[in-house]
């Protein structure tokens, strides 16, 4: 009987290894075809976008409003619940400073790489100066709340005053301490039944989330679908018109040789295949190109960064919610290049110290910014607004910054992976 027994478990242990190598055998594929799905719906979406169906993109608008609802939705809850439970289990070990120091510091090198790939194109491509009458009539386009903002009143918002609000609100950076703070009290929590109860509680929502972002996954080809007809119809109609000639050819510019060449560079020298990374992490960077929200894009980060990528849930829990609110490329170099073409068209010189002053500024105003669509636009229209110069090219520029926005967040978001994998890769076997 004991001899049946045991066989009955060898064989049962057996079907389940089989069925678990069968698994690992089918995922390659299964992402395959799922990335052929989602290239299909992209092209699709942008080709019946581009017929001008009204009955069409009405659709396309709702379901497109539908999808960043949910992405809003499950991403703040996301970010607190992915901070508090890596800090819980690290708590004060070595292996929080671990992670914690190499992603700030690749987080800084790859941000002030990008402002000093903007500062170079803008001092090579040098944009002129605007028609006086073309800057101030934008003026009546910038938004007249945002221009009465000051940079003081932006950080002094990430203070949180209560609980609840910075959640309603989806204040990132506030969700992001109010988490740490509680994180690092579980840690440090006597280890009694009551904090065991609140980790498994809060473990199992977490896993509920995960659960909600991979039903999410499943139906994100009719987002895709949406998003790029709505955005192919925006074009067609003549919405995204213009440009600012070099100006947008320095943005562009910049964020084309930090997302081709610098972000590749790092993962080479850190000993990994960005072409292998690209690979693994492209239906987060696919999101964050649609959504233009670092943070909205987070889960599909996540889940992307876990199952693709097989990055340590102690690393990308800790990392990507921090680089969604800390690790801002793009950013960086939109606030540089932009302020710098604000303030030269205002009458004041640009020298080398005052550009390169503004390269530390930007960084650190990136640094600083929230992961919500145009939150870089925002954040520099505060800074120049505290300055005192005329805001009529923040108007001027308003009109193509969709465009501008969709890149800088899919650079964002493949920062953000970039640097998931090199700490990753630099902790790999040195984590309990």
């Amino acid at each position: 009987m004991f001899t049946e027994d045991n066989n009955s478990a060898a064989n049962t242990n057996t079907v389940e290894e089989t069925a678990q190598e069968a698994l690992r055998k089918n995922r390659p594929q299964n992402q395959k075809k799922q990335l052929v799905l989602w290239f299909g719906a992209l092209i699709l979406g942008g080709i019946l976008g581009w017929l001008q169906c009204a009955p069409l993109n009405e659709a396309f608008n709702f379901i497109a409003t539908v999808f960043t609802r949910l992405f809003q939705f499950i991403a703040v809850p996301t970010i607190a619940l992915a901070v508090i439970t890596t800090l819980a289990s690290l708590g004060g070990k070595k292996e929080t400073g671990k992670i914690f120091v190499r992603a700030v510091t690749y987080t800084l090198l790859t941000t002030i790489s990008a402002a000093a790939v903007g500062l170079l194109l803008y001092i090579i491509i040098a944009p002129g100066n605007l028609p006086v009458d073309v800057a101030g009539a934008g003026a009546a386009d910038v938004p007249e709340k945002l221009g009465k903002l000051s940079y003081y009143e932006h950080f002094l918002s990430v203070i949180p005053n209560n609980l609840l609000q910075p959640f309603l609100a989806g204040n990132v950076l506030s969700v992001l301490l109010i988490a740490a703070a509680v994180g690092m009290a579980l840690a440090f929590m006597p280890k009694t039944e009551n904090q065991q109860a609140l980790l498994k509680t809060i473990h199992g929502a977490q896993e509920l989330l995960f659960t909600l972002i991979r039903g999410i996954l499943w139906a994100l080809p009719l987002g895709i679908l949406a998003f790029a007809g709505q955005l192919s119809a925006q074009i067609e109609a003549g919405v995204i018109v213009g440009s600012l000639g070099k100006y947008v050819a320095v943005v562009m510019g910049g964020n084309a040789i930090q997302f081709f060449v610098v972000l590749p560079l790092f993962l080479l020298l850190r000993g990994l295949n960005p072409l292998k990374v690209f690979r693994q992490m492209s239906p987060a960077i696919a999101v964050a190109l649609f959504t233009k929200s670092s943070a909205g894009t987070l889960p599909v980060t996540l889940a992307s960064a876990e199952n693709n990528l097989k990055a340590n849930p102690k690393v990308s829990r800790f990392v990507l919610p921090i680089c969604t609110t800390i690790n801002m490329n793009g950013c960086a170099a939109f606030i540089l290049v932009t302020s710098l073409f604000v303030m030269q068209n205002a009458g004041i010189e640009l020298t080398l110290g005052t550009m390169l002053t503004w390269l530390f500024v930007a960084v650190l105003a990136a640094v600083g910014n929230a992961g919500v669509p145009m939150g870089c636009y925002f954040l520099t229209l505060s800074l120049m607004s505290s300055l005192g110069v005329p805001l009529g090219i923040m108007g001027i520029i308003l009109p193509i910054y969709t465009i501008i926005d969709m890149i800088e967040t899919a650079e964002n978001v493949w920062s953000d992976s970039s640097v998931c994998a090199m700490v990753d890769h630099d902790l790999a076997g040195k984590l309990d």
